[in-house]
């Protein structure tokens, strides 16, 4: 189940379910998986504007989709993802209650990363790709994109949280893709979440996206056989478990976490050892289809 509000992240969900056409497509795939041809013909459209209404559902988190090699061809089989979305309207005491921190995602304080990696700005590579010294490069500040095959990145930011005060809940969003040679629509990579050194629960990113368009906010000047755009991903953390996008992700509570540190610790890893080890690429403002950095949110 989806849990929206009026944040911006959740406007792309708003605008997959404007549509009478995308409601018919996830009405016709919510028992079993279609191929985009048999959806096209059901409805009597075309494949191209049926790709198109399929591309709104699945950023908006609302379908899955695989690709199959079937007779000689490929097919794209999609799936309904979610079956119910909780919307939590705008209340004044909900707003007064949350503080927003921002971390650019070249502000990382520690890190071990291996090829293939790279970090790049707004308006360049820095340094050369695959050599792990440059993500000591005095540039790396202004990244706004990096990646990696295996190890992690580590982020700081101060606890602005007075000493009576409590929170309820914390959520840190991010956009987020694995990390391949090139693009791949199918690469799963485990990425683990830490905070305060609390593993948080680990995720599978499902592939290395961009094959079929160019990232939204992607400079015109980026490579166009490489990373492009990933996922907005939602971590909740209160006193009933972790969730990401509304989904259980374990039994780590806010008590848990270590709030009264003065200094929050966020870790994003891809182990050695994991059963996939696709890499991790992070984008922040001006890259990929979210222009944002990383956020947390603390919700008191």
């Amino acid at each position: 189940m989806i849990k929206a509000n009026g944040e911006a992240k959740f406007i792309p969900l708003y605008e997959a379910l404007a549509s009478e056409v995308r409601w018919r497509i996830m009405d016709l795939i919510a028992d079993s998986e279609m191929n985009v041809k048999d959806i096209a013909a059901a409805l009597e459209l075309s494949p191209s504007i049926v790709t198109m209404h399929i591309r709104k559902l699945e950023q908006a988190g609302l379908i899955d989709s695989r690709r199959i090699r079937l007779n000689g061809g490929t097919h794209k089989l999609c799936s309904l993802k979610q079956n119910n979305i909780e919307i939590e309207l705008p209340s004044a005491s909900r707003t007064a209650r949350i503080r927003e921190q921002t971390i650019s995602v070249g502000h990382y304080t520690a890190f071990e990363v291996h090829p293939t990696c790279g970090l790049g700005t707004h308006e360049k590579e820095i340094g050369v790709w695959d050599d792990p010294r440059y993500f000591l490069d005095p540039e790396r500040v202004h990244a706004a994109i990096l990646w990696f095959g295996r190890g992690y990145v580590e982020y700081k930011t101060p606890n602005y949280m007075l000493p009576d005060q409590t929170a309820s809940a914390i959520e840190i969003s991010v956009e987020i893709a694995s990390e391949a040679p090139g693009l791949r629509d199918h690469w799963p990579s485990d990425i683990r979440f830490t905070f305060n050194g609390i593993s948080l629960g680990t995720w599978t990113s499902p592939a290395d996206f961009g094959r079929a368009a160019r990232g939204k906010y992607t400079p015109t000047w980026w490579h166009r056989n490489v990373n492009q755009y990933g996922l907005l991903k939602t971590i909740r953390v209160d006193d009933s478990g972790t969730y990401m996008d509304g989904e259980r992700m374990s039994d780590v509570t806010i008590e848990d976490i270590k709030l009264e540190e003065p200094f929050w610790t966020l870790r994003f890893t891809v182990d050695e050892e994991g059963s996939n080890v696709g890499g991790l690429t992070l984008y922040g403002s001006g890259f990929g289809n979210h222009d944002q950095d990383i956020i947390i949110r603390v919700q008191r």
